[in-house]
C-alpha cells in the first residue's frame, strides 16, 4: 500500500483527496501542524507528496527544497497559482509534476499512479531509507541525522541497509553474516560483533543512540 502525504492548507480539498485516494487503497496523512512539516514527513515515510504552494509559515517551495536535500521522493505540486513562473519554479526545485486547481480527482489519481509506477518500478532499489529521523544513503554509504552525517565502511553499510530494509522485524546473526560475506564457510561470530559495535559507535557520534536493538538469542532490529 502506497503512502501519500498531503501538505494542503485548504481542509476541504485535503479531505476530499484523502477520502478519494482511500477508496483506491492508498494510505494518506494530511499535515495539520504546519510548524512541524519536515518532522511529520520524516516520521511518516511517505511514497509521494502532494504539496500546495500557499501554506502557513513557509510556502511549498521552501518545503520542496528542504525535502529534496534529504530525499528523492516524488513531489507533486497542486496549486491555483498556474502562471508559468510558478510552474518553472516548482520544477526547478525538484517537483515531478504540477497540477492546476481546480482538478478532477480521477485525473489526480491517474497522475499519482503514473509517477509511482515510474519511480518504484524502474527504481526498485531506492538508495535513500528514512527511519526514526535517520537518513541512510546506500549508494554513498552515508548516514545523516539532524544535520550531522558520517561515512560508513562497506560492511557497516551492508549491516545497516539489511536492518533498515527489514525494519521493525528481527534479523538473525546468520542472516547478517550471509549478507556480509555470502559464504557457507564458518565465520567467527566475534567478527560480526566487531562490525556491529563499530557501526553503533559511528551512529552515536552523530547523536543516534539505541537505533539497533539486540534481541538476545534471536538477532537485531531497528
Amino acid at each position: 500500500m502506497y503512502k501519500i502525504l498531503i501538505i494542503e492548507d485548504d481542509n476541504i480539498i485535503a479531505t476530499s483527496i484523502a477520502e478519494y485516494l482511500g477508496k483506491w487503497n492508498y494510505k494518506t496523512k494530511t499535515i495539520t501542524d504546519f510548524q512541524n512539516v519536515i518532522n511529520d514527513f520524516i516520521n511518516y515515510e511517505p511514497d509521494l507528496i502532494l504539496l500546495d504552494i500557499n501554506l502557513p509559515h513557509y510556502d511549498g517551495y521552501y518545503y520542496c527544497e528542504k525535502i529534496r536535500k534529504i530525499s528523492k521522493i516524488p513531489i507533486v505540486f497542486i496549486s491555483s497559482a498556474n502562471d508559468d513562473m510558478n510552474i518553472v519554479m516548482a520544477v526547478t526545485l525538484g517537483a515531478d509534476d504540477f497540477i492546476i486547481k481546480p482538478f478532477k480527482l480521477a485525473v489526480l489519481k491517474a497522475k499519482i499512479e503514473a509517477i509511482l509506477r515510474r519511480t518504484y518500478n524502474f527504481n526498485i532499489e531506492n538508495n535513500l531509507i528514512i527511519h526514526k529521523n535517520v537518513v541512510f544513503d546506500s549508494l554513498k554509504d552515508n548516514v545523516s541525522y539532524n544535520g550531522s552525517s558520517i561515512q560508513l565502511t562497506k560492511n557497516e553499510s551492508k549491516i545497516l541497509n539489511l536492518l533498515l530494509k527489514h525494519r521493525e522485524n528481527i534479523v538473525t546473526r546468520d542472516e547478517i553474516i550471509k549478507e556480509l560475506w555470502d559464504t557457507d564457510k564458518f565465520i567467527d561470530e566475534n567478527t560480526l560483533s566487531v562490525n556491529l559495535n563499530r557501526l553503533r559507535k559511528k551512529l552515536k557520534q552523530i547523536g543516534v543512540e539505541e537505533l539497533i536493538i539486540t534481541k538476545k538469542g534471536r538477532g537485531y532490529l531497528v
